[in-house]
Order: C-alpha cells, then structure tokens, then sequence
C-alpha cells in the first residue's frame, strides 16, 4: 500500500498477519523503514503505529523489501 502523507510518500507491507513493515520518504531525498507487531486485525490503521514507534530495519534488509528507495540516502 502507497500513501502520501504531506507529500512525502509511505510504504507498507503484512510480512505476515502480525507483522507490517513501513518504509517511511523523509524530507531531505532520504528514507527509512521500519518493523513492528501488530494484533492483525486492521493492517490499513495497524500500520500508522510500526511508522511511530517500530524498530527501524537495518539499510540491507529494508533494500530488499523496498527496492523503490534504493536511490535516496538511508537515514542511520
């Protein structure tokens, strides 16, 4: 799922019915993405709450789940 939020765009995915990962546009042509557990029964609010306070996904491995952003700075 895309979503554009104050023209920055964010990226969702359910690796699994409990867990959404969130690649997240900043505003300087850089990004980061994050992990989180969610209870599984509404993935298209669940996922507000990974963005806030999910683990963030080390650059290697949110590349392959989002290989969209590969071109902008991974924020560390």
């Amino acid at each position: 799922m895309v979503i554009t939020m104050k023209e920055r765009k964010v990226v969702w995915k359910a690796l699994d019915q409990k867990v959404i990962v969130v690649a997240v546009e900043g505003y300087a042509d850089d990004w980061a993405a994050y992990i989180g557990a969610v209870e599984g029964e509404d993935h298209e609010t669940e996922w507000e709450e990974v963005k806030d306070h999910g683990s963030k996904l080390a650059r290697e491995v949110a590349e392959l789940l989002f290989p969209q952003f590969r071109e902008l700075h991974y924020r560390e």
